[in-house]
């Protein structure tokens, strides 16, 4: 285990403890969900949190970040909110209870449902030996929502997850299928109705079939004294296209990792992503991405924008196996520092053991450009809306790659009444 042991645990840990003692007997699962949950969590308890110490943990160290751990609170009454594209299918995990609403032409059923008859419990293990983020949410997870594209469906409208909580703890899954030859997009969305602290914890499995085509956009939008642990587990066969749109607005304490498996020749795999990041936030982004196969592509992008004393965190690592020959794979990671007081940490990483292939990846950190300032700021732009107007357009850059019209000038209005709040 990569996991330090340790003598002594923290108040943070120990309410961990005690609040799986006390939600073990109401958790729903049969005899084999029971039992991968005690493993969970008996590796989360002997091991800690994950220090500095562990290298995948290393710029956010949770033991002296998570310094407390919301009590677990009744469920309040929670609205469901406007969906962010106009007219998209809808279903809701409301402060951690599955609402299925109404989606056409697919399959949605509540992940509490896979907890009781047993089903689920495979997918419950833990993705790595440092997964902390798998152990916490399969430890305590209670419901979520399961989606089932079938094949050569395809969607003329996006489906939106909604996932709405109040204070407390809300622990939830998302396994979503994408059948082959599919076509379909999907709106993963987190966002928080108060302004009392939250630990919320969501692992999505993904599987992109043969030939499907999916865009995926993770919309974090957490309250400003929320802690958001998420993951991405993705997995991607032949000819399968995926688009994946990451945008990080909110949170104190969030931790967003992508775990991408490409498992079939020809898989074209985008990735992009937009972390906002304000006030005291540590916002930490880490990618793990294999290329297990040959022919394939993947690009990555970046853009990350850092306001006040709050600080972030780029770890990319991308995989070439043996035989995964003429995989030409591209990474970038590129930062506007705003604040003297801010601090962004980049480390893209290569590992690459075959000989015929395309790989690169590189980082920036920079203030806004003089010359650019001054330039607007000679045709009349108030110095302060100038700026605002070059941060608009390094972030929608990366945007308007997703083309589609409405699901561009939904996410540049949410990007915007972000950047507008905290410039």
């Amino acid at each position: 285990m990569n996991i330090q042991a340790t003598n002594r645990m923290t108040p943070a840990e120990t309410a961990l403890v005690d609040a799986y003692t006390a939600k073990f007997s109401e958790l729903p699962g049969d005899g084999a969900v029971v039992a991968a949950r005690d493993v969970l969590f008996d590796d989360l308890k002997t091991g800690g949190l994950p220090t500095r110490r562990i290298e995948a943990w290393h710029y956010t160290d949770l033991k002296s970040l998570l310094r407390t751990v919301p009590e677990d609170r009744p469920a309040p009454v929670i609205e469901k909110a406007t969906s962010v594209v106009a007219g998209s299918s809808v279903a809701y995990v409301l402060h951690g209870t599955a609402d299925i609403g109404k989606v056409d032409g697919v399959s949605v059923s509540r992940f509490a449902d896979s907890l009781l008859d047993g089903s689920a419990a495979a997918g419950l293990a833990e993705a790595s030996k440092d997964d902390t983020i798998g152990r916490i949410n399969g430890s305590f997870v209670r419901d979520g929502l399961m989606v089932e594209i079938p094949a050569d469906a395809e969607l003329d409208k996006p489906i939106e997850l909604q996932a709405i909580h109040g204070a407390g703890q809300v622990h939830s899954r998302f396994p979503v299928r994408f059948g082959k030859g599919s076509k379909a997009t999907v709106i993963e969305r987190h966002l928080s109705v108060t302004s009392d602290a939250a630990l919320v914890s969501s692992v999505s499995d993904i599987v992109v079939e043969d030939g499907a085509e999916a865009t995926w956009i993770l919309l974090q939008q957490q309250g400003a004294a929320d802690i958001h642990l998420g993951q991405l587990r993705i997995k991607l066969g032949a000819e399968a296209k995926l688009r994946l749109f990451l945008v990080n607005a909110g949170g104190k304490l969030v931790r967003q990792e992508l775990r991408i498996d490409v498992e079939g020749e020809g898989t074209d795999l985008i990735v992009r992503g937009v972390n906002l990041i304000g006030g005291e936030t540590h916002t930490d982004v880490t990618m793990v991405l294999g290329h297990n196969v040959p022919n394939t592509t993947s690009t990555e992008v970046f853009r990350n924008v850092v306001f006040d004393r709050a600080k972030g965190i780029f770890q990319g690592m991308i995989r070439v196996a043996p035989d995964a020959q003429k995989t030409d794979a591209k990474m970038a990671c590129n930062t506007l520092l705003m604040s003297d007081d801010g601090e962004f940490s980049a480390k893209p990483e290569l590992e690459i053991f075959a000989d015929d292939v395309q790989c690169g990846h590189g980082a920036t950190v920079a203030d806004i450009s003089d010359n650019h300032l001054y330039y607007l700021m000679a045709r009349g732009v108030p110095r302060v809306k100038a700026r605002a107007m070059l941060v608009n357009a390094f972030v929608a850059e990366i945007v308007e790659e997703l083309e589609e019209e409405n699901l561009v000038e939904a996410l540049e209005t949410i990007i915007s009444g972000w950047l507008e709040h905290h410039a």
